[in-house]
């Protein structure tokens, strides 16, 4: 296997891993939403927690937290941004259902794939139809009731949400700015950022950092949702996209709302309906059609 093929088989395969553990998303936060545990302590956690986990790892491995100063305020953006990312698509749930957030997050990848042509970057025809038939796939799995309330600032909030995923993702693979940041102190530092904005918000609303955390399941909950859809999800992300590209990435973010609607209905008891079954049966198949059939880059 050439240098190439290893590359596209790693990045693809880190796709898969990134969108698997960010699904499982619903596997730790549930409880803790149900504990009573308010979102913005929830992400500060979720993201203070990652870091302390992360930086401990790179201590054992003796890897280097130094970055340049123009690397610095570029890692703090793409934090930011990832940050954002959450506190839009929870923002939006007050105004919008579930479901239908979960159907504008996943615009993601039309906006990669939009943002790249404008970079002169144009994906495959088979790359757009893996995108047009995950997107097809995602509004059968997340069609809200029809007698669900819509809000325009929810709709605006969610595709916020998505906008600012798909600007991390483009950034993280066209920057040559930070080319050579290793894909540890990139997550690291885009991690600190977020812990940071989040305990700016919490403390400018007010409230005890504390709040909900009542158990020793709760701090295992929360150090779940660190390790597996945080750290292990930003490492796998930043991998693929160097290694795929970003849009090829994104399409594989199809595996976000496959898994969490699997540990829903295994753990928690959610109904699979038809509808949502064959869902899942069309965004799989786009994703094999892209592997299989990836295209040509121009």
């Amino acid at each position: 296997m050439d240098s190439i093929t290893r590359k596209r088989t790693m990045g693809y395969c880190a796709g898969v891993v990134a969108g698997i553990s960010y699904g499982t998303n619903p596997l730790f936060a549930k409880p803790l939403l149900e504990s009573g545990v308010p979102v913005l302590v929830m992400l500060f956690f979720r993201y203070g927690i990652s870091a302390l986990l992360l930086a401990g790892w790179m201590l054992l491995k003796k890897e280097s937290f130094r970055v340049k100063g123009r690397e610095l305020g570029l890692l703090a953006i793409l934090g930011l941004l990832f940050a954002c990312s959450s506190l839009f698509l929870f923002a939006s749930y007050a105004y919008i259902p579930s479901g239908l957030a979960t159907t504008l997050v996943y615009l993601y990848p039309v906006f990669v794939a939009l943002i790249m042509v404008f970079l002169r970057f144009f994906p495959s025809w088979q790359t757009w139809l893996s995108i047009a038939a995950t997107f097809c796939g995602i509004l059968l799995l997340s069609q809200p009731s029809d007698s669900a309330q819509i809000k325009p600032l929810g709709i605006l909030l969610a595709t916020c949400a998505a906008l600012s995923y798909a600007f991390y993702l483009v950034i993280v693979n066209r920057s040559k700015r930070i080319k050579q940041v290793s894909e540890h102190t990139l997550t690291l530092y885009a991690l600190l950022t977020g812990t940071i904005l989040f305990a700016a918000i919490r403390g400018i609303r007010g409230g005890d950092m504390l709040e909900g955390i009542d158990c020793g399941a709760d701090w295992l909950n929360l150090t779940g949702l660190a390790l597996v859809p945080t750290v292990i999800s930003m490492l796998t992300l930043a991998i693929s996209s160097r290694y795929i590209g970003p849009t090829k990435t994104s399409v594989l973010g199809v595996f976000e709302p496959l898994t969490a609607i699997l540990i829903g209905t295994a753990m928690f008891g959610e109904p699979l309906t038809l509808k949502m079954a064959v869902g899942v049966l069309v965004c799989v198949a786009a994703v094999v059609f892209m592997i299989l059939r990836p295209g040509r880059k121009s």
